[in-house]
């Protein structure tokens, strides 16, 4: 019964956002609410207290929105000099075969665009790109949400995975872990999961393609372009693994992606592994009217700039994140010091509840914003412009700051409830009890649904794994399987459910006049994201099951 009570904040924002449509700036505030209700007279929590953790919660948001605003940013920006339109000619010309252009710019160059900004702006932005190129609207908007999967756990610098080890940090630290090293294994084996799922997923986006759009409406059409997709993977796969191995979750999306990008369009352009008869959509005339756009999208701003200006606020980007994390000149050390962290401590007057933010290692400060200003500069950008691009800034962030705000205060309530409160055990913890006990040993299949329904309800990995990583954890030290790999099938859950999640799936269609397609769009994505979290349940599921505990947390209790 009190796991029940426990979970029904979570359940009415699962209710909410998928029977009634209500967007998770609405629902997660009530859902704090009734956090907070329960806290106060079910539990019979102390008022101080609980006012306390949701403030720390709201504070501890902070950190997150601001690497959110700063890949906004730095993506309208980009928009709004020209930059992208540059870019995106960058592409003309390459392969006219559409399946390897499927490949190069709705896989890799969206894959890059993820580990540079996140939260949705890789199917907005490869989409229209696709429909430059030739694609019809309703493609374009299906192959770049399939594609937006695999390095969705390291969007916007990592995003996603830090967010993950931040929230169950205090869990990791009362097993007697270390959190840095805790970041670093949940990176290694969330791409490790990740880089066989896209040996899956990069083959099945062709296969929807060809099947729903091609001349034949055959997935066969899509079996000469496999072994260029195979080698295109298998490229990404290891610069992936590399930096996800070696140099933690900022790196492998952001940096594996663009150097795949120089590989496979070196490759493409000499026909390396390319199909022999190129494949094209049908004439124009004869497409499907679904297919189409029904209402004008607004183009980017095209005013000549040359590719290298256009690609300089990226290569600046990625030259800081190298520098500061690898301690070049002792920056990390500098930026991680007291000068650049904000500290408040014993938050009204409640003893051990401290909030403390290090503004200077947060990308979205250094280097996104500092990119940005640099960028206005760079590009020439007239003040109109600056001011579209913080405009546009603003309004797509008012939305998920909310979201945040209250998601991250309600996660905090649910795993501190049991402090100066009648019942000693904390709302996650008695959820993860009931969890562990329906499920046992069967729990490795829930994991990646879970983390699915958290991107589905909530349009974000990040605020997915900001709802349930702690859940995770919780279930997975009680059942005595690893923690790290657990939150890893979280966390790769919720980069599945991308390809599927309502704000995504609504991005794309905006950005390709193809309103109305949503529910299409999310039935045809469903089965490859099922399989998608079956191929990730079978490899992390075996070492599992088979013992593997990085960090030896799961046998800690």
């Amino acid at each position: 019964m009190t796991a029940l009570i426990a979970a029904v904040p979570i359940l009415l924002v699962i209710v909410l956002m998928i029977a009634f449509n209500w967007p998770a700036k609405t629902a997660l505030p009530l859902g704090w609410a009734v956090t907070v209700l329960i806290a106060l007279l079910y539990w019979r929590q102390d008022l101080g207290t609980s006012a306390a953790w949701a403030l720390d919660g709201f504070l501890e948001a902070i950190s997150t929105l601001v690497v959110i605003l700063g890949a906004i940013l730095i993506m309208n920006t980009m928009k709004h000099s020209g930059a992208v339109t540059a870019i995106q000619r960058v592409f003309n010309g390459v392969n006219p075969d559409r399946r390897i252009q499927a490949i190069i710019v709705g896989f890799v160059f969206a894959a890059f665009i993820e580990g540079a900004a996140g939260f949705g702006t890789p199917a907005a932005l490869a989409a229209p790109l696709l429909i430059g190129l030739g694609f019809p609207p309703l493609c374009a908007a299906v192959v770049a949400l399939i594609y937006n999967s695999v390095p969705v756990v390291f969007g916007a610098v990592g995003t996603p995975t830090s967010t993950a080890a931040s929230v169950v940090s205090q869990s990791v630290a009362d097993l007697g872990g270390n959190q840095d090293a805790f970041i670093m294994a949940l990176t290694q084996y969330s791409a490790l999961g990740q880089a066989v799922c896209g040996l899956f997923i990069i083959c099945a986006g062709l296969f929807v393609m060809t099947k729903m759009f091609g001349p034949n409406h055959s997935g066969k059409d899509a079996l000469a372009a496999f072994p260029f997709a195979i080698f295109t993977i298998v490229v990404f796969d290891v610069f992936f693994l590399i930096m996800a191995w070696f140099f933690g979750p900022e790196f492998p999306s952001l940096i594996g992606a663009i150097l795949t990008l120089l590989v496979v369009i070196v490759a493409a352009k000499k026909g390396f592994l390319c199909p022999k008869k190129v494949w094209d959509f049908e004439d124009r005339e004869k497409w499907d009217s679904s297919w189409l756009s029904t209402q004008e999208v607004k183009q980017d701003v095209d005013n000549g700039m040359s590719a290298i200006l256009a690609w300089t606020p990226y290569v600046l980007i990625g030259l800081i994140l190298v520098a500061t994390r690898l301690n070049w000149f002792g920056l990390k050390d500098l930026l991680k010091g007291q000068a650049f962290t904000v500290t408040i401590a014993n938050i009204l007057g409640m003893e051990g509840v401290t909030w403390t933010w290090n503004w200077g290692w947060n990308p979205g400060v250094i280097p996104f914003i500092l990119v940005c200003i640099i960028t206005w500069f760079l590009h020439r950008m007239p003040g109109a412009k600056v001011k579209e691009a913080l405009l546009d800034t603003y309004h797509q962030l008012t939305g998920a700051a909310i979201a945040l705000f209250f998601g991250v205060s309600m996660v905090y309530l649910y795993r501190n409830t049991g402090m100066n409160a009648s019942i000693d055990k904390s709302m996650l913890y008695v959820m993860a009890e009931a969890l562990a006990k329906i499920f046992q040993s069967a729990y490795i299949i829930i994991a990646p649904v879970i983390g699915v329904l958290g991107s589905f309800m909530s349009g974000s990995n990040t605020v997915s794994n900001t709802l349930f990583a702690g859940l995770q954890f919780q279930t997975a030290s009680i059942l005595k399987m690893s923690p790290v790999l657990i939150v890893a099938l979280q966390n790769i859950g919720g980069a599945a459910g991308n390809m599927i999640c309502v704000n995504n799936v609504v991005a794309a269609c905006a950005t390709t006049g193809t309103m109305g397609n949503e529910g299409k769009i999310i039935k045809t994505n469903a089965l490859p994201c099922l399989i998608y979290c079956l191929i990730a349940i079978i490899v992390l599921g075996a070492l599992i099951l088979t013992g593997v505990d990085p960090l030896g947390l799961g046998a800690a209790l």
